[in-house]
């Protein structure tokens, strides 16, 4: 009788909310990366240079940092529709203006490159507390056996915005019209559908399962009795404040190994394009290539995230991944043939998209209530400032080398830095135990 709640619960539960939320992040990680595909164009009708071009890519993770944790826990206390929904919108129509640069800067009297970085820094800012608010509201509806391969399945987002959104990026910078350029529609395009999807939040996505219609009252009574179950058994093993998370050493070491993933992944991907576009391709051709490494990535993603699950084990699967990532990334660096090049970047990729459907469930174990809330939102914001870190980085040597080799050593380097620190992570056993054993009868 328990089994067939539990599936029925579960299998409604991913079918209602996996889908969209996958929707969700795809608009969000388009509006976030597709700047790289801008730059083809944009930092010639700017007049930016490489460094300077890092540097407002990179501004993006100091706005989400500084107002990461308060986006987080106003999510809990406004509830994760509204909160959601007031995220998407606000970056869609921030995301909308980098296509008004020019006129902005013709009116203010401010350079371009000055607006450019404003404007980063406030998308950042408007983005804040989406992702680690939706890894709290999957905590919300799933019990924890089920959580690597449900944030698996929702962060094939990144992949399949990249292999779908890649291609379409590359076509619309050939757009022109209403006097403005393809790099210009490109940001237009690609924001409305944040805007759209944020009002569909709003009619959507109930907060809690006992808001949820489609749910029988046995399916709720067991989610609730399983969350409450292994919320009273993680509080056993261990109870952490809201300033306990945000000080603790396993949070910053956390952070630490996110830091290292996203200086590798944003330092790639922000200027991926640019490096493809080198082979002497065309704007179309250089979306679809660049589109393969996710492709390979989204495989990786879900079957490393699938054996993490089945053996329990997360710490040295991340670190693999990381190793893996390391290594593609570096070589990619130091050979010259373009086919190789791509090759090793789908190697990397792989180890890139395994880690964070992984990963995540790790916190999530250590921490309850409002204390997972801060914490999850601390490591996600102490780690993507290396998203400012890793693409100034590359632009900057890319500037003082003419080339991007010194570029991927360095962002390899941190990979494997990230990979050590993984290894040596301490989780309490009792916590891993608490999220993993099955509920006794209550």
């Amino acid at each position: 009788m328990t089994d067939n709640v539990e599936k029925r619960a579960i299998g409604k539960i991913m079918r209602r909310l996996i889908p969209f939320l996958i929707l969700c992040y795809f608009v969000a990680y388009l509006d976030r990366v597709n700047v790289g595909f801008a730059k083809l164009h944009m930092n010639e009708s700017l007049g930016l240079s490489e460094a300077a071009f890092g540097l407002g890519a990179g501004l993006f993770f100091i706005g989400y940092f500084f107002f990461e944790v308060p986006s987080n826990i106003l999510l809990e206390r406004f509830g994760a529709r509204r909160w959601i929904a007031r995220i998407m919108i606000s970056w869609g129509i921030v995301s909308a203006a980098f296509a008004f640069i020019p006129s902005m800067s013709a009116a203010s009297g401010i350079s371009n490159e000055w607006i450019f970085y404003f404007l980063r820094l406030l998308l950042g800012a408007c983005e804040a507390g989406f992702f680690p608010g939706i890894i709290f509201y999957l905590t919300l509806w799933f019990p924890a056996v089920y959580r690597a391969r449900v944030i698996s399945l929702f962060m094939l987002a990144i992949p399949i915005s990249s292999i779908i959104g890649s291609p379409i990026s590359g076509l619309l910078l050939n757009l022109s019209g209403l006097s403005l350029q393809g790099w210009q529609w490109l940001f237009i395009c690609e924001a409305l559908p944040s805007v759209l999807v944020g009002f569909g939040v709003l009619m959507f996505l109930p907060d809690f399962p006992r808001q949820a219609t489609w749910l029988k009252p046995d399916e709720v009574s067991w989610i609730q009795d399983t969350l409450e179950f292994e919320r009273q058994r993680t509080v056993e093993a261990e109870h952490i404040s809201v300033m306990q998370a945000l000080t603790d050493m396993r949070i910053l070491a956390c952070s630490v190994v996110y830091f290292c993933l996203n200086a590798a992944s944003y330092g790639v991907a922000f200027f991926l394009p640019t490096i493809i576009k080198a082979f002497g391709v065309t704007d179309t051709q250089t979306g679809l290539i660049a589109a393969l490494p996710f492709v390979f990535g989204a495989i990786g993603m879900v079957l490393l995230g699938r054996h993490s699950d089945q053996t329990g084990e997360r710490k040295i699967h991340v670190a693999a991944a990381l190793t893996l990532a390391a290594v593609g990334i570096g070589l990619a660096g130091v050979v010259t043939s373009p086919v190789l090049i791509v090759v090793l970047l789908c190697l990397a990729q792989i180890g890139v998209s395994a880690v964070p459907p992984m990963f995540w469930p790790m916190p999530a174990g250590m921490l309850t209530g409002a204390s997972a809330a801060a914490g999850i939102a601390a490591i996600n914001s102490l780690g993507n400032l290396s998203g400012f870190a890793g693409p100034f980085a590359m632009g900057y040597l890319k500037d003082l080398t003419g080339g991007f080799t010194a570029g991927l050593l360095l962002l390899a380097v941190v990979g494997l830095i990230g990979a050590i620190v993984a290894i040596r992570l301490r989780i309490d056993p009792r916590l891993e135990r608490s999220t993993r054993e099955p509920m006794m009868a209550h």
